[in-house]
Order: C-alpha cells, then structure tokens, then sequence
C-alpha cells in the first residue's frame, strides 16, 4: 500500500508541536535563524535533543554541521519571529533580536527556553537530516506560554 503523501502530511499535522527558532553562525560569521517544529528531547544524561533539517534546505550547509546552535523555543507573543525566520532565503537575524550565548550560538531575546548546543550527532532520515546537540547551556524565561502549531497553523495552550 502506498501513502499519499499529503495525506500524511495532513495526518502528522495533527500532532500539535511547539515552535522554535533555531540559530547559528553561518561560514561568514553572521547570526542565522531558521524555525523548526521538529523539536525533541532525547536523553537527560548525556543532555541530548534533536530537530530535523530538510535536504534541500536552502540553509543546510549552514545548520549541516554547525560548531554550535541554539534551539530557541517561541513564546506566544513570538508569532513574528516564527513567520520571519520560515521565510525561504532571508535567514540573516536582526541584531535587536539575539544576544551571543556562552557557547557562541544567538540566543533569541524572549524565548521561553534557549537550549545551547553543540553538535553531538547527525543521522539520515530519509528527505531529512536529524541533528543531535549535546546541551552545554539552557537560558529560561520564568513566565509566558508557547507558541504552538497544529494543523497548519499557530495555536494556543487554552
């Protein structure tokens, strides 16, 4: 039986994920961003978590093999950010929008959560590549809600 893939597509959809931006320096030295919802957690010790890059992202030379990145995980009040760092060849970060964490990695200004990493692994997963970090810091915010995605669009804890 063969799967039609926007069957699937709308079927995974369903699945309601946080929304993050992840970030890095690209071969120039300068802050990146690029929103994933592929987020997940992995292992609590080693501190491990993995998103997943496309094949034929227009950025994956850049997030491929990173040094350092960071996954920033989107408040509610963070939609923007989301919408403007999906956007297909405009990655380049605003500089009012990141601080350089400890590790070398921008940090979002105002994400509930900044996971700090360095690059631990990467595995093929079909039209995918799974990147593994180790987390060498987490910067938290104590209050906000997350920005959601479900089903093609943003949503919220209610």
């Amino acid at each position: 039986m063969s799967l039609d893939g926007r069957e699937l597509r709308n079927a995974l959809g369903r699945f309601a994920t946080g929304v993050t931006v992840v970030t890095a320096l690209d071969a120039q030295g300068r802050a990146v961003g690029m929103t994933a919802n592929s987020f997940s957690s992995v292992s609590l010790d080693p501190a491990l978590v993995l998103w997943s890059l496309q094949n034929n992202s227009d950025m994956y030379d850049t997030f491929a093999n990173p040094g350092s990145f960071a996954i920033n995980v989107l408040a509610l009040d963070q939609e923007g950010l989301s919408n403007q760092y999906a956007k297909k060849g405009d990655h380049l970060m605003d500089e009012a929008h990141y601080y350089m964490g400890r590790n070398g990695a921008p940090i979002l200004r105002g994400a509930l959560v900044s996971f700090e990493c360095t690059l631990h692994q990467t595995h093929e997963g079909g039209d995918h590549l799974i990147i593994v970090g180790k987390v060498e810091d987490v910067v938290s915010r104590p209050t906000g809600e997350p920005l959601l995605f479900h089903a093609g669009r943003y949503a919220e804890i209610r």
